[in-house]
């Protein structure tokens, strides 16, 4: 049941949301239902437990296959869009103890996810850190190597001189 949860949340305008059909559906009722329950307690739901989908959204979700087009018996009206917060209070205005035990695992797979996503953005922020030393040391190294090319190219430029002998050299001829 846990995949089957972690696969009804996405992600929409930067936020992970489960719909209103999938949390229904998990919740052992209709979505006409839990919508009823909803539009009665909205002073319940502000907009960061819940949002209703734009019409842009809709389009993408139904392109994506997502939920089912009105003109093949589907949705007429936008989803709604429940964060963690908003899966907690439609459990506590549906009140059914299916409800309670299904918010409880959901709230869970939410924080679940929370956590993958600190520890990639961890990861993310170390590597980075590993990039910028990485790309300092080429740039030490690149210095010393001109500083090398320039006294080579300074032995290559000095001119030559000429040797002496080393010894005596006799005067006697």
């Amino acid at each position: 049941m846990e995949k089957e949860i972690e696969s009804k949340i996405i992600t929409i305008k930067g936020k992970r949301v489960i719909l209103d059909s999938d949390l229904a559906r998990l919740y052992g009722v209709s979505t006409t239902r839990l919508n009823e329950q909803v539009t009665r307690n909205l002073r319940r739901f502000p907009e960061d437990f819940m949002f209703q989908l734009p019409l842009q959204e809709l389009a993408n979700l139904i392109s994506q296959n997502a939920i089912s087009s009105s003109s093949h018996g589907g949705r007429r009206k936008p989803p709604r869009a429940f964060t963690e917060y908003g899966a907690v209070m439609a459990a506590n205005v549906l009140n059914s103890n299916l409800a309670i035990d299904a918010s409880i695992m959901i709230v869970r797979i939410f924080v679940k996810l929370k956590e993958i996503a600190q520890e990639r953005s961890d990861l993310k922020k170390r590597l980075e850190v590993l990039e910028q030393r990485v790309a300092k040391g080429f740039a030490e190294h690149a210095e010393e190597l001109q500083e090398v090319r320039f006294l080579l190219a300074k032995l290559e430029q000095q001119p030559e001189t000429k040797k002496r002998k080393i010894g005596f050299e006799s005067s006697t001829a």
